[in-house]
């Protein structure tokens, strides 16, 4: 019987590489949509006849889903299975993909867009409590977690890479079809390596506490979308936000009552898992925004054509790979508090230089370094925030500190594009009364990259102050981690 046992192990053990390899793909295909579609959408306004305001919603609908539902998958993830779980979001990840790459009309579009987000909900934070399980060692988990983290930040310049090739050399439908033998892939493979894993303890799903925290995500997501969109002042904003205010708070009363919440308030209080994830929530605020507002200056203020906007991110992606491959070698001989400050302050370098980028520069003395010194900052910090986030779970909660994480992640993007771009639109708009259209313009996107670099340094503050000391095997104490 231990022999076989023994076999098993090994065989599982085995399998892990692959599996990565699987999980990894899915989830850069569900990072690259959250903005694969931000070079097209002039081209889909003109196909299928968008009005402008309703054109926003081909990105909000996608980050609506995704960042609303996290909680409540991941928690389901932990209760019904994490392989059933993250299966069944690919699989209605790519049937709506389908769905958009066929789309005839607006509302179609916008409808796939959502489940598309509600797929992505599903299988991303039960595919990285997956991760977490498969690698349990300290250092093995800081090299996994070190490719997945890598590889999501890879996702999303990837998304503007794509997205402008794709909308340039063949159709806007393709940047949906695409999706299609990746999910397939990830339907036939998993299965047949990775074993399914759920709670050890059968426990009943918080009802009240997924209608509550779902209810308040989905609201505080649309209230930041509408206000990046109308403005802070309207009442589409604010009535959306205050219900999401007034739920949260039902939520923290509903989950201090009940003795088996979806979210125990034990998991939110341990500390280091806390400043990881605030950390995370300032490092995607800033991160989406620069993404957004960059290729919204290179082709509006530099002239770029979409092609050789979406081809001017590949240096970023780079930088990305350089900051991975250091990341996990980082973290394991200088501590996790260290590795994170060098990278937000590193990013938040770059961001200072991509200010500065004028008019009349050109991309190899201007843009391009300030892209490079960014995205080195960004691999290191994103392989080390997952490792961070994800310290201390257990087969009890994996699947609920990656959607905590999911959470921030999305969360964060929906508030830096909203207040970051209101910003930048804010300021260009009042200087353009006054003059020059492309100074206006470039000033507005100047004040705005350096509030998303102070965002940066002020994520470095909080990580050096509160996040813990000590090496790896200090800075990542799993072996005494709380329950719950």
């Amino acid at each position: 019987m231990t022999s076989l046992t023994t076999a098993a192990t090994a065989k599982a053990v085995g399998r892990r590489g692959p599996a990565l390899v699987v999980l990894c793909f899915v989830q850069f295909l569900l990072v690259l949509d959250d903005n694969v579609v931000s070079v097209a959408l002039p081209t889909l306004r003109d196909d299928l006849g968008f009005g402008t305001a309703d054109l926003a919603w081909v990105v909000n609908a996608y980050f609506l889903a995704f960042g609303g539902l996290l909680l409540l998958f991941g928690r389901m993830a932990d209760l019904l299975g994490r392989r059933r779980v993250f299966l069944t979001g690919v699989a209605l990840f790519g049937t709506a993909s389908l769905v958009c790459g066929l789309a005839q009309e607006p509302w179609q579009l916008v409808g796939g867009r959502f489940v598309q987000g509600a797929g992505a909900a599903m299988a991303s934070p039960a595919a990285l409590a997956l991760i977490a399980l498969l690698f349990p060692g300290t250092e093995e988990r800081t090299k996994a977690f070190g490719l997945w983290g890598g590889i999501a930040g890879l996702g999303g310049t990837a998304g503007l890479v794509i997205s402008g090739a794709l909308t340039g050399l063949a159709s806007w439908r393709w940047i949906f079809l695409i999706n299609l033998p990746v999910a397939l892939a990830a339907l036939v493979l998993l299965p047949r390596l990775v074993p399914e894993s759920r709670a050890e303890r059968a426990v009943r799903l918080d009802v009240p506490g997924a209608v509550l925290g779902t209810g308040a995500l989905v609201a505080l997501v649309y209230g930041l979308l509408r206000a990046g969109e109308t403005g802070w002042g309207d009442t589409a904003a604010v009535g959306p936000l205050v219900l999401a205010v007034l739920l949260a708070a039902a939520f923290l009363v509903a989950e201090s009552r009940t003795a088996e919440p979806l979210v125990p308030l034990s998991f939110l209080s341990y500390r280091f898992r806390a400043v990881a994830n605030g950390a995370t929530l300032l490092f995607s605020a800033a991160m989406y925004a620069m993404a957004f507002l960059l290729m919204l200056h290179l082709q509006t203020v530099l002239g770029y054509r979409p092609l050789a906007a979406g081809l001017a991110y590949l240096p970023y992606g780079g930088g990305i790979l350089a900051g991975m491959w250091l990341s996990s070698r980082a973290v394991i001989r200088l501590g996790m508090r260290p590795t994170l400050v060098i990278g937000f302050l590193t990013s938040a370098a770059g961001l200072l230089l991509l200010s500065e980028v004028a008019p009349d520069d050109g991309y190899a003395s201007g843009v391009l370094p300030g892209m490079l010194l960014t995205s080195l900052g960004c691999g290191l910090s994103l392989p080390a925030l997952t490792v961070a986030a994800l310290t201390g779970t257990t087969e009890e909660d994996a699947g609920l500190g990656s959607a905590v994480l999911s959470s921030g992640q999305q969360v964060g993007g929906a508030v830096g594009v909203a207040v970051l771009v209101a910003l930048a639109t804010r300021r260009s708009e009042d200087l353009a009364a006054r003059g020059d259209a492309a100074h206006a313009a470039t000033e507005g996107f100047s004040l705005a990259l350096t509030v998303t670099a102070v965002l940066l340094a002020l994520g470095a503050v909080l990580i050096a102050a509160l996040l813990g000391s000590g090496r790896s095997g200090d800075s990542c104490p799993e072996a005494r981690p709380p329950r719950g």
